[in-house]
C-alpha cells in the first residue's frame, strides 16, 4: 500500500521553530521515498533569500491564500498544519474538503489562549482537525482538558532534529576552529543564546544574567528580531545576527542559555543537547522534557536574571563532561528525527483520505 501524499503548511518561509520541524519532517519523508510537499501561507521579509518554499498568497488568511491552499490540498491525501496561524487557515480553507488535516501544536496553549474568547475560538478550530499532534505528553493532557478534545484524536509526537546535523565538537581543535570562524575568543568560557530577538524570548534577560557573571565569561547571541536596536552589548557580548547553520555555534559553546517567558519544547535545546552542550533554561512550557535538572542542565524561574546567573555559575564550575554526555544520550533517545518520523508516518496513514 502506497504511503499517503503529504502537504506540509507553514506560516511563512522563516527558519523558526514550527518551520524547522516542518522542513525536517518534509525532507525526511522525501528521503524515505514518500511524496511530500511544503508550502508557506505568505511571504516574510526576514526569510532567507532564495528560500525554496512556494508561497500561497499575500497574507495568512487572505481569500486568495485560502483558495490556493485548497487547490494544493486537493493534490494531497493529508495536510499537516505547523503552527498557530496555519490552524485557522486550514480550518477555513479546507472546510468541507475531502483532504483531512493534522494540526501540530508546538507552543503552550496556556500562553496563547489566555483570553476566554480566544480559547473558545481556538477550541472550535481544533475540533476541525482530524488529529492534533503535541510535542509533549504534558501538552496532550492540557489540550484534552482545556479544549475538550477526544483522546483518540490526540498524539504525543516529540519535537525532533536530525542527529547527524548537530555533531559535538570532536576536540579542542575543532572547538577553536568553530570559534575562530565566528569571531569569538579562543579560550574564554562561552555561553550561547540562539533565538528570535523578540519580547517572549527575553534576550534582555540574557544580557542581565551575563552581567552578573565573572569578567572572563563571554556571551554570544545569534538571531534577529524587533528587539535588536534596543540591545546594548557589553565588551564580552557578541551579537552574531542570524546564522544559516547554528551547528557551528553549538560546537563553539560551553553552555546554552534559554531565557524565554513561554515555550513548548524548544528546538534549540534539542540541537544543543545533540551537540553535547548542557543548558540553563527558564522553567516554562515543557522545557523540562529536554533539560533535566542536575542531569542534562539546570532550570531557573522565568524573569529572574540572578537565578539564571547562579545556575550558569554552577554549570561553569561543574564537570561539564558528565552533563554533556547525559544531554546527548537523552536527546538521541527521545528527540532524534528518524524514529519520530516513523511515528509520524503511522499517524499520517491513520488519518489520510483513501486514494
Amino acid at each position: 500500500m502506497a504511503e499517503p501524499r503529504v502537504l506540509h503548511v507553514i506560516t511563512d518561509p522563516r527558519a523558526r521553530g514550527a518551520q524547522r520541524l516542518a522542513r525536517d519532517l518534509h525532507e525526511e519523508l522525501l528521503r524515505r521515498g514518500q511524496h511530500s510537499a511544503l508550502v508557506a501561507l505568505h511571504p516574510h521579509p526576514d526569510a532567507a533569500a532564495g528560500a525554496p518554499v512556494p508561497v500561497l498568497g499575500p497574507s495568512r488568511h487572505h481569500p486568495a491564500t485560502l483558495r490556493a491552499l485548497r487547490r494544493a490540498a486537493a493534490r494531497a491525501d493529508v495536510v499537516v498544519a505547523h503552527g498557530s496561524s496555519t490552524l485557522q487557515a486550514c480550518a477555513l480553507g479546507l472546510f468541507a474538503a475531502r483532504t483531512p488535516f493534522v494540526y501540530v501544536n508546538i507552543g503552550d496553549p496556556r500562553h496563547w489562549t489566555a483570553d476566554p474568547l480566544r480559547r473558545l475560538r481556538v477550541g472550535a478550530l481544533l475540533h476541525r482537525a482530524a488529529a492534533v499532534a503535541a510535542i509533549s505528553p504534558h501538552a496532550v493532557e492540557l489540550l484534552r482538558t482545556r479544549f475538550r478534545l477526544p483522546a483518540r484524536r490526540l498524539r504525543a509526537l516529540p519535537n525532533a532534529r536530525p542527529a547527524d546535523r548537530f555533531p559535538p565538537a570532536a576536540d579542542r581543535t575543532e572547538r577553536a576552529a568553530a570559534r575562530a570562524a565566528l569571531g569569538l575568543p579562543a579560550d574564554a568560557p562561552l555561553i550561547a543564546w540562539i533565538g528570535a530577538l523578540s519580547p517572549e524570548k527575553r534576550p534582555d534577560l540574557a544580557l542581565a544574567a551575563h552581567a552578573l557573571l565573572p569578567g572572563d565569561v563571554h556571551l554570544a547571541l545569534a538571531g534577529e528580531g524587533p528587539l535588536r536596536p534596543a540591545l546594548v552589548p557589553g565588551p564580552r557580548t557578541h551579537l552574531l545576527g542570524p546564522l544559516a547553520d547554528p551547528a557551528a555555534l553549538y560546537r563553539a559553546a560551553d553552555l546554552l542559555l534559554l531565557t524565554s517567558d513561554s515555550e513548548g519544547v524548544p528546538g534549540v535545546l534539542i540541537e544543543a543537547a545533540l551537540a553535547a552542550v548542557p543548558a540553563v533554561a527558564t522553567d516554562v512550557g515543557w522545557v523540562s522534557d529536554v533539560v533535566r535538572p542536575g542531569e542534562t542542565g539546570l532550570l531557573a524561574p522565568p524573569g529572574d536574571p540572578a537565578a539564571l546567573a547562579a545556575a550558569l555559575r554552577t554549570l561553569l564550575a561543574a564537570d561539564r563532561t558528565r552533563y554533556a554526555a547525559a544531554a546527548r544520550a537523552h536527546a538521541l533517545a527521545h528527540f532524534d528525527l528518524a524514529p519520530v518520523t516513523t511515528a509520524w508516518q503511522h499517524l499520517l496513514r491513520e488519518v489520510a483520505r483513501p486514494r
